[in-house]
């Protein structure tokens, strides 16, 4: 099958979420998609689900920022390296902290329970592990998403 370019302009913000659909994780990256797009509205130009295989699950963002010329792209999420999908209100967080830094999220500005944060040089909160990743491993296992999964895991995502 031959892919085909499209011509069309690219809105920014972008949200870009690359999904394994041997992992059948198209509903959680919709859900994703839809959680992004409740919560910024218009401040988001367009949200892309993008199907791939090998269990890849990553979330992307091309933004234009205040200070640079040029449009940038930053990894807010990979499965594979923070080990797991990301709770909503963290990947809210990420989003925000690009494209809208003073924008108050409510609920979603409280600290997680499951994460640790610390600083980084430039003074960003950045993750660095997981207190509870026992008990969040154990829920995983009880995630009707997760079981379906498994049951029909590709040899690419273990």
């Amino acid at each position: 099958m031959e892919q085909q370019t499209a011509t069309s302009t690219v809105v920014l913000p972008r949200v870009a979420i690359t999904y394994c659909t041997q992992c059948k994780w198209l509903l959680r990256a919709a859900y994703f998609g839809q959680e992004l797009l409740s919560t910024f509205g218009t401040s988001i130009g367009e949200i892309a689900l993008i199907p791939a295989t090998g269990g890849i699950f990553t979330v992307y963002l091309t933004y234009k920022s205040d200070t640079a010329a040029e449009a940038q792209q930053v990894l807010l999420w990979d499965r594979k390296a923070e080990g797991g999908f990301p709770e909503t209100k963290i990947l809210k967080q990420r989003v925000r902290n690009h494209i809208e830094p003073e924008k108050k999220l409510g609920h979603s500005d409280t600290p997680s329970s499951k994460e640790k944060p610390t600083s980084s040089p430039n003074g960003d909160q950045t993750v660095t592990g997981s207190e509870d990743a026992p008990k969040a491993a154990a829920s995983a296992e009880s995630d009707p998403l997760v079981q379906e999964a498994k049951a029909e895991e590709c040899q690419d995502c273990k």
